[in-house]
Order: structure tokens, then sequence, then C-alpha cells
């Protein structure tokens, strides 16, 4: 059965483009395909062309203006199908690298299996990384051109001392992504941390009705003890819902939801199910944005 692999490149550097790669590789055998960081430069750039001269292949980008405004999550999303849109060979799985299944709400979603480490143990989304990966670092060097003095040739994007240094004395130029936090504090955007509890309540606020309009009861806000806290507790069909709420003004949302903090949601979860005896439940994670609160994204998360 052919398999479609998937995985993204670009997701944490603070200037350039987000870029998920997507790949077939059908009966194609290539030797050496493994997670692009475990490889070097010369070996992913031997790589590339083979990938995409023997297998389909299919590349999305966002750039880093595009990527501001309509926030990371976002962005992996339209990348993703922007990618999987460029195949047009048959599949019958997806594997996506990761937790998060970005072909959600498409339909293709039911198909789709996510995975950690899938970009190191299955070999299409090994091909996606390289390929992705190959194709920003190339961007990346023209950039260096294009702008120089930011050292784009050497850490392709990423948070260096070295970029820190020539941002501080050069400012930012238009590649640069301007929601991230160490650019919007470098360039004098810092985050408004006014009232953070005040925000906080009102994006509970929306997600509470938001869940309400879905058919959700809500049974707590704000439920916490010394060793944990949820933000909101429904019940939708007999299953208690456990909802983390992430507010962004712009950029970032649920990118927040990393494995340490999955693993603070399942604890304080499984903690409440033992005081109120037990039963089934999912965690999910909603997104709100602006100064309208609206509730931008709501995932599943497990």
């Amino acid at each position: 059965m052919a398999v479609l692999g998937i995985d993204e490149v670009g997701r944490g550097p603070w200037a350039g483009p987000l870029v998920v790669g997507a790949c077939v590789l059908g009966d194609a055998q290539i030797d050496g395909l493994t997670d692009s960081k475990k490889l070097t430069p010369k070996k992913r750039e031997a790589l590339a062309p083979i990938i995409r001269e023997k297998a389909a292949v299919g590349l999305g980008w966002i750039p880093a203006e595009e990527l501001d405004r309509i926030g990371l999550s976002a962005a992996l999303c339209k990348a993703c199908r922007m990618a999987v849109k460029q195949i047009h060979v048959p599949f019958h799985e997806i594997i996506i690298d990761g937790t998060v299944n970005f072909l959600r709400g498409t339909p293709l979603a039911d198909h789709v299996q996510v995975s950690k480490k899938a970009d190191l143990l299955v070999p299409e989304v090994s091909a996606a990384s390289i390929v992705a990966k190959v194709a920003r670092d190339e961007y990346m060097y023209k950039l260096a051109d294009k702008y120089p003095g930011y050292g784009f040739e050497k850490h392709v994007g990423y948070g260096t001392a070295a970029h820190k240094a020539a941002l501080l004395k050069l400012g930012v130029c238009p590649e640069h992504r301007k929601s991230f936090r160490p650019i919007a504090e470098i360039i004098g955007m810092k985050p408004n941390t006014k009232s953070t509890k005040a925000r906080g309540d009102r994006g509970e606020t929306a997600v509470c009705k938001y869940l309400e309009k879905s058919g959700h009861e809500i049974v707590a806000r704000n439920w916490k003890n010394k060793f944990c806290e949820i933000d909101i507790i429904s019940r939708f069909n007999g299953i208690l819902c456990f909802t983390e709420v992430k507010y962004r003004r712009a950029g970032h949302g649920l990118d927040a939801i990393d494995k340490k903090k999955l693993a603070q949601m399942r604890f304080a979860a499984e903690f409440y199910l033992n005081q109120n005896g037990g039963g089934a439940a999912i965690l999910a994670a909603a997104e709100v944005a602006g100064d309208n609160y609206e509730v931008t994204d709501f995932l599943v998360l497990q």
C-alpha cells in the first residue's frame, strides 16, 4: 500500500518561510533515507534530487509575512494542504511526523496517522523531510545574498547569538517573523503583558461559549489544586473534555501545546477523574486570537 509521508521544516526559526514536504515513494528504493536532521548537508543535498526524480513530491510554502498574519498553527495546516495537492499519484495511508493532524477538517483527515519520530522511522516521511529541508536551506542561502550581514547562509534563520547580534546592529529585514517574541522584543514590539489574567478570562469565556454552541455542558472553569489545573472542563455525549485555552495576538497559538504541556494536561485530567469517579475523557486545546477574542482553532489532542 502506498504511503504519503509529510513533515515540516522551519517551525521555529526567527526568519524565513515555513515549508511542509509531502512524498509518496511507491516502488522507489532509495538508500540512506532517515531524519534530515541526522544527515550532513552534503548528504541531504545528494539525496534530494534522487527523491525528486524517483518519487512524487509536493512542497507547501508559507512566507514569514503570512505566518505572522495567520499564526503558526494555521500556517502548518495550510502548508500541509498545499503540499498534498501537488501529489498526483495514488496513496492509501498518510503519515505525518509529530502529534498534530494538519489535515483535520479535510476529506483526508480519517486516513491520517500522526507519529513521533516518523521522519526517522518511515521512509516516505524521511524523504519529505529531506526535500523540504534542502529546499528551505537553498532559499535561505539566496537570502544571504539579498540581505547580507545576517548570516542566513550559516544559521538559515534560526535563533543564534550571531543572528541576534546582527539584528541588534542591522534591525529586521522583510523575511523576519515579527510576531515571534525574540524579534518582537528586538524591534521594540514587546508583547503586551498588561492584564494577562483579564485576557485569559476573556479567552476562556469565548471558548466556553464556543463549546456550548457545539453541544458541550460546561462542568468547571479554572479547576485547580496545589498539584495541577485545568482551564475548562465540559461534558459532550457523556464524555468529559479537558480543554487548554491559548490566546495569541499574532503567531504561535496551539504550537505552545508541546510534549511537556500535554503531559501536564494528562496528569491534571487523570487527577480530576480519580477524584470524581472516573469515566471516558478527551484532551483538547482551543486557540483564541485578536482583540475580539475569536476562537480560531479547536483541536482534540487525544
